[in-house]
């Protein structure tokens, strides 16, 4: 019987992770923390143009400009939960989540009420000037927009 043998070669993760020396897993996230604190001007900013871009799509006039406007929206909608999620802004990521399930659950060949849209700005808005402190208003703007999508995704098109 032959047996083939190689050197290994060492892992230089694996060497700096059992090397004594590094930080701890406390100061690792602390300092984690302070870094991405640091961007929620920047994370703010972003939130804010996501929303005027959904508020600045206009409504399609025709059924051809319809598939491009809700991709604009769609887009928007996006942009405010990449913005929002690492701030856990969960409320405007569930806001923005909820359209764009909606717009990624029609049929495109039925025609799409664009009230949803214009709702689901002005609610992005609303969301975002609240104080935290107001949960009970969040939580109710969050249901009401829930009712929408399900009344929408159940009616038949």
């Amino acid at each position: 019987m032959i047996i083939i043998t190689h050197p290994r070669r060492r892992n230089r993760l694996a060497t700096l992770i059992n090397s004594p020396g590094g930080i701890s897993v406390g100061i690792a996230l602390a300092q984690a923390r302070d870094n991405i604190e640091a961007m929620r001007g920047q994370a703010m900013t972003v939130i804010d143009a996501g929303i005027s871009a959904l508020e600045a799509v206009p409504a399609p006039a025709t059924r051809e400009e319809a598939p491009a406007s809700l991709d604009h929206a769609y887009r928007a909608a996006t942009s405010v939960i990449d913005a929002a999620g690492p701030f856990e802004l969960f409320d405007l990521c569930r806001a923005a989540a909820g359209l764009c399930d909606l717009i990624g659950a029609i049929d495109p060949e039925q025609p799409f009420d664009w009230r949803i849209v214009t709702v689901h700005a002005r609610s992005l808005r609303l969301l975002q000037t609240l104080p935290l402190e107001a949960a009970r208003e969040r939580a109710h703007i969050l249901e009401s927009l829930s009712e929408v999508i399900q009344r929408k995704l159940a009616q038949p098109g």
